[in-house]
This record gives C-alpha cells, sequence and structure tokens, in this order.
C-alpha cells in the first residue's frame, strides 16, 4: 500500500514537472499564462505534453486513492467523489476545449463540464475523506478548504456577470487564478498520499492481540 501511494505521488509529481515546462519552453510559454486556462496548451504544438501531464495525474491520483481505500478510512461517499476528480481529469484531456479562432464546439462544452467536475470534486473528496479526524487528515482538509477559496474567484465572476456585464472570463485573472487552484489541488493529492501512508504506519504500530 504504502509503494503504492509513493508510486502515485511520484507519477503527480512528474505531471508537476511537465506543466511547469509548458511555462518556459517554446512555443507554449509564449502563452499569456496570466489570462489563459491551462488547457489552452493542449491546442499548441507541444500539446501532447499537457495530455500527458493530465493522464498522469490522473493516474498517479487513481493509485493514491486506491492505497487510501485500503487503509480503510474512506466513506462511500469520500470514495465516489474523489473517484469524480480523476474521471474529470481523464474527460478533460479526452474532449477538447474550445479553439475560438474555429467557433464554439460541442466537445468545448463537455471539455468545460469536465473540468468544472475536476475542481469542485477534489476538494469535496478531502474534507469528506478528512471529516475530524486528527494527525494528517487535519491536513487534507486544509487543502480541501485552500482549494475552495481558490476557487471562489471564478464562482464570484460567473455569478456577478448579469450585474457588472463583465463577461466571467475577464472579470479576474482566469490563467493566474486557474493555476494557483490547479496548484492548491495537486498539492491536496500529494497530502491524500501522505495520509496513507502515515495511517499505515500508524495500523503497523498497533499491537495484534493473540488469542
Amino acid at each position: 500500500m504504502r509503494a503504492l501511494a509513493a508510486l502515485g505521488a511520484a507519477a503527480v509529481l512528474t505531471s508537476l514537472g511537465l506543466y511547469a515546462s509548458l511555462h518556459v519552453l517554446p512555443p507554449s510559454a509564449e502563452l499569456d499564462w496570466t489570462r489563459r486556462t491551462i488547457s489552452q496548451y493542449a491546442l499548441m504544438p507541444d500539446g501532447w505534453v499537457f495530455d500527458l501531464a493530465t493522464l498522469l495525474l490522473a493516474a498517479g491520483s487513481a493509485a493514491i486513492l486506491v492505497a487510501l481505500h485500503r487503509t480503510g478510512r474512506l466513506s462511500r461517499g469520500a470514495l465516489a467523489t474523489l473517484a469524480l476528480w480523476v474521471v474529470g481529469l481523464v474527460g478533460v484531456v479526452w474532449f477538447e476545449k474550445h479553439n475560438w479562432q474555429a467557433g464554439g464546439s460541442m466537445s468545448g462544452d463537455v471539455h468545460r463540464v469536465f473540468s468544472v467536475v475536476a475542481f469542485l470534486s477534489l476538494p469535496i473528496g478531502a474534507l469528506l475523506a478528512a471529516g475530524r479526524a486528527p494527525g494528517a487528515a487535519r491536513w487534507v482538509a486544509a487543502g480541501g478548504v485552500v482549494s475552495l477559496l481558490c476557487f471562489t474567484p471564478i464562482l464570484w465572476a460567473v455569478l456577478a456577470e448579469p450585474w457588472t456585464g463583465v463577461r466571467w472570463w475577464r472579470a479576474i485573472p482566469l490563467g493566474t487564478v486557474e493555476r494557483l487552484l490547479g496548484l492548491a489541488e495537486v498539492v491536496t493529492v500529494l497530502l491524500l498520499a501522505w495520509w496513507a501512508v502515515a495511517t499505515e504506519k500508524v495500523r503497523r504500530k498497533v499491537p495484534v492481540m493473540s488469542d
């Protein structure tokens, strides 16, 4: 179980490195990351790096989820919600975002739905999993709270649009907000891996009663 959690964490960290490379290596480095979303990289010549990073994040998250499930810490609700995070990531890759140079598309609409599912399911799942448990679980809960707080500017922009008249993706530096949100959620996934390992260590220290 600890090996599974470590393998998952390694995949997540590798994905983080790939995402970072898109910001510094051409041609994707030319993208205005303060305004353009992360998935915009998928439309660029090196878009395969984005796809690979996202699928690695999904695979690593799935491995961590299995490891944590084996500890017995996850309720059905937490397990289902965290599984939606993995499904959402795969959906983001499978359905490409709108290429506005060519106009809107059904794929882009589905992509947006999967994005919202992924962004919201992880922090909610983390909070459901951690509950009021002590120790490492408190850090998992903190990661969930921070992730939800990072999502609030997007929610505000959408809800305020009818009154401000400003399209929600222009009302905030969407690229910056989304990257902060993504970073918070990746850290939360790593905290879930840490919690799984910490839980297993505690279980091993508990003495087994003999007959």
